[in-house]
């Protein structure tokens, strides 16, 4: 385990992609990057598939009206690869400004057309720690994304010393979810949200809703929370208009972003609707400590001898089963987990 550093300024980034561009929209993901390195921010979260946008178009058209639009957006999300075409340039600028960051894309699998709700992890060297496949697609996202699976439900250990991990959206309500990076010593967490209160029918309680979770792992887990959500812009309304007509369920706006701190306390934030900001505060995993002596949900808390908890780390999908990143992204069993870890 690196050295730790106990304090430093983390950031979350709200923000809208330039929507189903993938090109445009990595262009704006090193600019956030930089303007972030600029402000001496040393870990930044992105929203949820902020490369190429959140589907918004999947709550509001016909399954079969979706088919071109479901092909497009394939062709628009990421390949991660090491030094890939994809990623290449957001590794370097990583590496260049000394950040890391938790950046939520669509993912497609290399020489395939199947997608995943991912969380790519690059380290302030610009390595590519991992990746986190969104365990269950919700609702209608369910025949947008597959299934991931436990082999990607870990903590990263960064170069500042500290694990980090994150979930998208109501894979919160998950708690064996949760429980498995708990269980893994998280101290950092990233959660990647889309712009729910936009959407019919959640325009009161959506906002409540990302608020509860992200306090909820806050305090349970005793984690610092970084919550970044993006927004809906006028690209994304556009493009839903001129590719599949006229609708009236998502508007423009919307988005919860904030840093917490495991007591629940507000560092940073709430941020909310489409003003784009960097929602940034300082971090102190010194403080953790002081958390834990009334709390530790990785020691003394579990009472292991009452309540069993174990989950299957096992590789699924091809492309997890053999080594993709290099041996600080390698996936391994539970047990070599857990001893990382401690």
């Amino acid at each position: 385990m690196p050295s730790k550093i106990t304090q430093f300024k983390v950031a979350a980034a709200h923000a809208a992609p330039v929507f189903m561009n993938k090109i445009a929209t990595i262009e704006k993901v090193i600019k956030i990057i930089e303007q972030a390195a600029n402000d001496d921010v040393k870990l930044l979260v992105f929203p949820e598939t902020f490369i190429p946008g959140y589907p918004y178009w999947i709550e509001c058209y016909p399954p079969l009206k979706q088919a071109g639009a479901l092909a497009q957006y394939a062709e628009e999300s990421v390949v991660v690869e090491d030094k890939g075409e994809d990623v290449a340039t957001i590794q370097d600028v990583c590496r260049r400004n000394g950040i890391a960051i938790n950046l939520g894309i669509s993912e497609r699998i290399a020489c395939g057309h199947t997608l995943f709700n991912s969380q790519v992890i690059i380290d302030s060297d610009g390595t590519i720690l991992g990746v986190h496949r969104k365990l269950q697609p919700t609702y209608a996202e369910r025949y947008v994304w597959a299934q991931g699976n436990g082999s990607t439900l870990r903590n990263w250990p960064l170069s500042l010393g500290w694990n980090l991990g994150g979930l998208a959206c109501w894979e919160h309500t998950m708690n064996g979810a949760r429980q498995a990076l708990i269980t893994q010593n998280q101290h950092i967490h990233a959660g990647a949200w889309p712009a729910l209160s936009t959407m019919a029918g959640f325009e009161a309680v959506a906002d409540a809703q990302i608020e509860a979770l992200m306090k909820a792992h806050a305090l349970t887990a005793q984690v610092f929370v970084i919550t970044a959500s993006n927004y809906v812009d006028d690209t994304c309304l556009d493009w839903m208009r001129e590719n599949l007509g006229e609708q009236d369920l998502v508007k423009a706006g919307g988005g919860w972003s904030s840093v917490l701190h495991p007591f629940c306390a507000f560092i940073a934030g709430p941020h909310t609707g489409a003003e784009e900001k960097l929602v940034q505060g300082e971090i102190d995993l010194s403080q953790l400590g002081l958390v834990k002596v009334w709390v530790d949900a990785a020691g003394h808390y579990q009472r292991p001898e009452i309540l069993q908890f174990k989950f299957d780390s096992t590789p699924y999908w091809a492309d997890e089963k053999k080594e993709r990143f290099g041996v600080r992204g390698k996936t391994q069993n539970n047990e070599k987990l857990a001893e990382e870890t401690q």
